[in-house]
């Protein structure tokens, strides 16, 4: 298994679907060809990929559509009637060629590689799993062979990173049922919310899913239809890819700088989030850690015709802890955790300072993944007059509702 990474990337666009073979022979327990191709991922509609099965011969090829999806699509957020949410109305950090050097595209990568795991119940589609098929699809088609009765079928996609090294990890040994994704410590300490752990935690990147149960495939082609342009025989499969994984953009501004703030360490944490995700059922676990990040910092920056600076990232998480993927409404949502973001900072003066906010607030209202703004008048904060490193910690309040900031030394 590989392990940690240092960066993940996004871009948009991408397809998927199924195809099935048909019957070599009917007389006796048969076995199935089955073409699965990658399946559409969408959120902007939903596709039914299909499985074909044909009268033997070679398999049949089918082009597929592409399907854009971009942040708009996954962040369909409507806090008020009729009013969607528009991230970009708030987003001031921008994304330049560094960020992009750095963090990837802003959107989601095309995968070319799709795990996939098929699962025999024989006749009793409530049977439990107990062996698996394992394929990787290397291109987007997949020939396999398949008994008669039923069949569940889970499909991943594989991650590229702009590095070659991969955070995620997955687990499919502790139980056939359910496959289980996570990832491991840093060696950055974990100071908010995360009782269990002493360090924070690698950004998963981005993973997205999808799992069908009760595949049936029996003798008298039951619930397929038969296409005479293509001499095959097809079902129908509610298959549809979906983000496992939360994108949320975190930025600091500093209004009234004036040189103060000269720069960061580099690194960011946000705290409260869920360290693994249920790749079946898109359910994220209940168990709580920081979640470090990377961020920079850019001076001159506008924000409605004010010059400003801002401090400013990319995180990919699984969620909220017991966050389910089909979440639609933020009433649905159980958190009930307290979620600090901290951010080491450099004085002037050579100082450096960890700053802390609470965006609670923010990160329950953009269940799926948003924005996070913390707005700082540096005119209230001074300079830090003492020699030393980073042992002085700055506690500061939501900005949102224009609060005000303490500090703990």
């Amino acid at each position: 298994m590989i392990k940690n990474n240092r960066h993940s990337r996004f871009a948009a666009a991408w397809q998927q679907s199924c195809r099935l073979s048909r019957a070599i022979s009917r007389q006796g327990i048969a076995l199935l060809a089955l073409v699965v191709t990658t399946l559409l991922f969408t959120l902007a509609c939903e596709r039914e990929p299909e499985l074909h099965l044909h009268e033997g011969g070679k398999p049949i090829e089918i082009e597929l559509p592409i399907i854009n999806l971009d942040l708009d699509v996954y962040w369909n957020y409507e806090f008020d009637y009729g009013v969607a949410y528009d991230w970009r109305a708030e987003w001031y950090y921008g994304w330049d060629d560094i960020d992009q050097q750095i963090f990837g595209n802003l959107g989601y990568t095309e995968p070319h590689v799709f795990h996939v795991r098929r699962y025999h119940t024989y006749r009793d589609p409530a049977a439990p799993h107990t062996k698996v098929i394992a394929n990787t699809i290397n291109g987007n088609t997949f020939q396999g062979r398949f008994d008669w009765g039923f069949w569940d079928l889970l499909t991943w996609n594989d991650v590229e990173t702009l590095d070659g090294v991969q955070s995620l990890n997955f687990d499919e040994t502790t139980t056939l049922e359910y496959v289980t994704a996570y990832t491991n410590q840093t060696m950055i300490p974990s100071r908010y919310q995360a009782p269990h752990y002493t360090r924070s935690f690698y950004e998963p990147e981005g993973l997205f899913s999808a799992y069908e149960e009760d595949i049936e495939v029996n003798e008298n082609l039951d619930g397929f239809e038969y296409d005479p342009v293509n001499n095959v025989w097809v079902k129908h499969l509610n298959l549809l890819l979906q983000p496992i994984t939360y994108i949320y953009l975190p930025q600091i501004i500093l209004h009234n700088n004036r040189n103060k703030i000269v720069g960061v360490d580099g690194s960011g944490n946000l705290s409260g989030m869920a360290r693994t995700v249920n790749v079946n059922t898109g359910v994220a676990g209940s168990d709580a850690v920081t979640v470090h990040y990377n961020v920079r910092f850019k001076p001159n920056c506008d924000m409605k015709g004010e010059s400003v600076d801002i401090i400013g990232g990319r995180v990919m998480t699984f969620g909220m802890c017991n966050l389910n993927t089909r979440t639609t409404r933020q009433e649905e949502e159980t958190d009930d955790l307290t979620h600090y973001m901290d951010v080491t900072m450099l004085f002037n003066n050579g100082i450096d300072s960890t700053f802390v906010f609470n965006v609670t607030d923010q990160v329950r209202k953009l269940y799926k993944g948003g924005v996070l703004t913390i707005e700082l008048d540096m005119d209230t904060i001074a300079v830090p007059a003492r020699a030393g490193g980073s042992a002085f910690d700055a506690v500061v309040k939501d900005y949102e509702d224009g609060g005000t900031h303490e500090f703990e030394m």
